[in-house]
């Protein structure tokens, strides 16, 4: 596959309908080709979204390279098809939980990978942060996705819930908040989510997916993240029997972009890191 360097075509703001959850909203970035283009599907993390700093810079490298890359927002990630790149419903921020988001997953999957430009036969997954586990547990599930990537992504949902008290008051109460650090907003998250993760705890164990997982994983990890540490990804390294681990010295948990992100270039640790990707991709597709 040989890199093109022709203006991405980019498709915004589609709607896919998910009747098991609610309506929400991709992007599609792809050159023009004659032949059929590996798919590739990115998830954003907690508190993330699908236009988040550089993530629309990193689509248009993906899609430089020869794929036709994706991207989109869950469905209770607590932006709304009205306004994608702000919290607008924290009621449905509150009611998300890892089920909600494997069914999301499926409907994406399921929409792209049934167009025209699309190799059925190649395709492959993106995850960062929280969105790496769930990104390595629908991997393991779905014989569709031949290759897989980790990006700054979690080893362990369970670790990241409260314990002792905290845990308890939240099951008093009901509802837990977190403050978004850039928005200042009190961001709610319900008891269900603990209650969803518990019921399928088997299913959502990063360990479990990454130990049997018989796909090409790659991990790339930053060696200043401050939320997912470098341990998790040399943890996942173990577990996966073939996985390459790439650690970038210096980078942070979003690799040196932020949002906004008003430069045009990428910032140079997630340029290197969509370097990796994009040749991890074109080796094992």
């Amino acid at each position: 596959m040989q890199t093109v360097k022709t203006p991405p075509n980019i498709e915004r703001n589609l709607i896919i309908e998910n009747p098991e959850t609610r309506n929400f909203l991709a992007d599609a970035y792809f050159t023009e080709s004659a032949e059929k283009m590996p798919l590739v599907i990115f998830a954003h993390g907690y508190k993330g979204y699908k236009d988040w700093g550089a993530w629309d810079l990193m689509a248009k490298r993906f899609a430089e390279a020869g794929f036709f890359f994706v991207k989109f927002n869950f469905s209770h990630n607590g932006t709304t098809l009205e306004n994608p790149t702000a919290f607008d419903d924290l009621e449905a921020f509150g009611n998300n939980n890892f089920s909600k988001e494997m069914l999301d997953y499926d409907a994406v999957l399921n929409h792209f990978s049934k167009r025209a430009e699309i190799n059925p036969e190649r395709i492959a997954v993106i995850g960062h942060s929280r969105g790496g586990g769930i990104t390595l547990i629908k991997a393991c599930e779905d014989e569709r996705i031949k290759a897989v990537i980790s990006l700054a992504g979690v080893s362990h949902f369970g670790y990241r819930f409260p314990s002792g008290d905290r845990m308890e008051e939240w099951k008093n109460s009901g509802v837990m908040y977190s403050e978004n650090a850039r928005t200042k907003q009190q961001m709610p998250h319900y008891y269900q989510f603990y209650e969803d993760y518990r019921t399928n705890e088997q299913r959502f164990s990063v360990q479990y997916a990454a130990q049997h997982l018989d796909k090409p994983l790659l991990i790339v990890q930053g060696s200043n993240d401050d939320a997912v540490k470098d341990k998790e990804a040399f943890l996942l390294s173990e577990w996966c029997k073939n996985s390459q681990l790439e650690i970038l010295e210096g980078a942070n948990h979003t690799f040196g972009a932020s949002e906004p992100w008003k430069d045009k270039e990428l910032p140079s640790h997630l340029s290197r890191a969509t370097s990796l990707m994009t040749e991890f991709f074109k080796q094992n597709l």
